[in-house]
């Protein structure tokens, strides 16, 4: 993915700056805890991711307008350009239907779906249950 960016005038963006970049793109600044929401991650986790892009320019970081001293991200530095990548730009969208042609199962379902079937029963559980069973002790 980071080489198809460089072909698209996206030089500087890495794959694991996507969710920040999106999220940015769709909601404008906000809070760690707004971001971690929108990405789906702790806020640890969250403040870390971010602060990669900011530190290569690609987001601005500053405290709330409440002072509080919270980071608040925001996308902007030196790539006016990353919007146009983001869902905001439509890119994503237009890609999945061809793609998704080309397929047997449409892969938007066949994920939606698999993720609701390890939500029914997690991988541990499936993963214990297909595991070897020693015999008992004594046998």
């Amino acid at each position: 993915m980071a080489a198809v960016y460089v072909e698209l005038d996206l030089e500087g963006v890495r794959p694991r700056y996507a969710p920040v970049l999106r999220a940015l793109a769709a909601a404008g600044p906000g809070s760690i805890q707004e971001l971690a929401a929108a990405t789906g991650v702790t806020h640890s986790a969250a403040s870390r991711t971010a602060a990669r892009p900011a530190k290569d320019g690609l987001v601005a970081v500053g405290t709330g307008s409440d002072g509080a001293g919270a980071s608040r991200p925001s996308p902007g530095g030196r790539s006016p350009r990353c919007p146009r990548w983001t869902p905001s730009g439509g890119r994503r969208p237009r890609l999945r239907p061809p793609f998704e042609a080309e397929l047997r199962f449409p892969l938007s379902e066949l994920v939606g779906d698999a993720l609701e079937a390890l939500r029914r029963r997690p991988m541990r559980e499936r993963i214990l249950d297909a595991a070897p069973h020693p015999p008992p002790p004594g046998r």
